[in-house]
């Protein structure tokens, strides 16, 4: 059985349970691939309400819940503990990635859909992970590559890492979704393209296997390596017969 299959599988599986049981079901965290696999199931999963979440408004990685207040007369809660893992003595620490933190952390045994997004800071990194993980992450993780650390929870995420977005405008051939993608982020059509084959290109949570496909208001496009922006729809046209066209990108 393929990994595809596999994911398929224990997704039914939730979906069911929930559904039989009147209990919220949840995933670990899913990449972008897995959520696009969840998306093209809305048909075969549709006795069930799902949402995503990752911990904030934006995260690349979220779990999946199966359920809805309306269907259980409760509300759910998504089961993500946010961590802040910053140096023990920060002026003697090493200038520390996303690799590194993310490293550290599956180095302790963990499997990747425990841990979610990883921001940054600094010398130091907020990471959000399963709620059964974060004691178990508090009391081992002790160093991130030679750095020595300490992990404990935190309420919220600093508001200067909070996602934040402009408004942009610009001119393109069409609403192609290749073409919208390649002027917005100063790549060529061959290039975007080539993203495109190579998976990387997401439309409202779903894999973008056409890159013809027409963008409508209020899509999320998103290019991993690239970043994500929303789609606010046509301003007009250049006296060429250029579109004008309105994204709000998240930076």
């Amino acid at each position: 059985m393929s990994e595809e299959e596999q994911l398929r599988k224990r997704l039914r599986e939730l979906a069911q349970r929930a559904y039989e049981q009147n209990v919220y079901t949840y995933t670990g965290f899913l990449s972008l691939p897995e959520q696009s696999v969840l998306a093209g199931m809305e048909r075969e999963l549709s006795f069930i309400p799902w949402r995503l979440y990752g911990g904030r408004e934006g995260s690349e990685r979220q779990m999946a819940e199966f359920g809805s207040e309306a269907l259980f007369g409760y509300p759910g809660e998504f089961p993500i503990a946010l961590l802040k893992v910053s140096p023990v003595q920060e002026k003697f620490a090493d200038a520390l990635t996303h690799r590194d933190f993310l490293g550290a952390t599956l180095h302790l045994g963990l499997e990747r859909s425990v841990v979610g997004d990883i921001l940054v800071a600094g010398k130091s990194a907020y990471l959000f992970c399963a709620e059964n993980m974060a004691d178990f992450l508090c009391e081992n993780l002790e160093q991130v590559k030679h750095t020595r650390v300490r992990c404990r929870r935190e309420e919220a995420v600093p508001a200067a890492l909070e996602p934040k977005s402009e408004e942009r405008m610009l001119t393109a051939a069409s609403e192609r979704a290749d073409v919208v993608a390649a002027a917005l982020w100063g790549r060529s059509r061959s290039q975007m393209l080539e993203l495109f084959r190579q998976k990387k290109v997401f439309i409202n949570g779903r894999e973008a296997e056409n890159p013809s496909c027409l963008l409508k208001p209020g899509d999320c496009l998103v290019v991993r390596g690239l970043g994500k922006a929303y789609y606010r729809g046509q301003e007009g046209e250049t006296r060429k017969g250029r579109c004008r066209l309105r994204l709000e990108v998240l930076v």
